[in-house]
């Protein structure tokens, strides 16, 4: 059938939609893939969890043997860490810290803290269990890491005595900001009338990531081993980041 141009035009306009419609479904489609790909890389910088380390790579960062004193070998029943996954953040607990958590592994709690979204901890100690040394890191989201580091601080005024669980003896604590460990850092000497050596503790945060060690190895009240595990732990975490 012949077409007068009349009709040809009638039927090219009547195209015309249709072939609009056909390249804006591609642009749409486009636009609509972009805009995904847009909200996928928001969601993955929202992710408070994004690029934070599991507990299986934090295990790997803790001090090795040959970080500790002579002497002392692991305990078997003090090591855990969060393995591959990361847990849910745990809110501040706003009730008076527990001194007596001071004297003992995984202290970081004293700061109304659980701990991290991921952690890995272990100890070392004597044969007679008279020497210690315990090293844990807890990483934790945004700048919670950074708040427990101030909530440590206020603790070490909080309980500048206390009573010790075992012996019931008076303890004194003494705190100070120290210099050259990891972003910021802060140490506690614990010591009693009745013991016969103190204990250091040293709190360092790098980046999202608290390390906590405990020590009552030498004659020092534990300082010298407490900073060498410290700075063993932040070396290896600078080679992870």
């Amino acid at each position: 059938m012949r077409l007068t141009p009349r009709v040809a035009t009638l039927l090219a306009v009547a195209a015309l939609p249709l072939a609009l419609t056909a390249c804006s479904s591609g642009s749409s489609s486009d636009q609509s893939g972009a805009a995904s790909s847009d909200k996928a890389a928001a969601a993955k910088a929202k992710d408070p969890n994004a690029s934070l380390p599991t507990g299986t790579q934090l295990k790997k960062a803790l001090a090795p043997a040959s970080a500790f004193p002579a002497g002392l070998t692991i305990e078997a029943d003090g090591s855990s860490d969060t393995g591959d996954t990361l847990l849910s953040p745990s809110a501040k607990k706003s009730a008076k810290p527990d001194c007596t958590r001071l004297e003992a592994t995984s202290w970081i709690q004293v700061s109304g803290y659980k701990g991290g979204v991921s952690f890995a901890q272990n100890d070392y100690a004597s044969k007679d269990k008279t020497q210690e040394v315990a090293q844990e890191i807890d990483t934790f989201q945004g700048t919670t890491a950074a708040a427990v580091m101030k909530s440590l601080q206020s603790v070490a005024t909080e309980c500048a005595t206390f009573t010790d669980t075992d012996a019931h003896a008076k303890v004194k604590l003494t705190g100070k900001s120290a210099s050259g460990l990891g972003d910021e850092a802060y140490t506690m000497t614990l010591t009693s009338g009745t013991w016969q050596n103190g204990t250091t503790l040293i709190a360092a945060r790098s980046g999202n990531s608290v390390v906590t060690v405990l020590s009552t190895a030498g004659s020092d009240n534990g300082a010298a081993s407490a900073k060498k595990v410290t700075n063993t732990v932040l070396a290896a975490l600078k080679k992870q980041a």
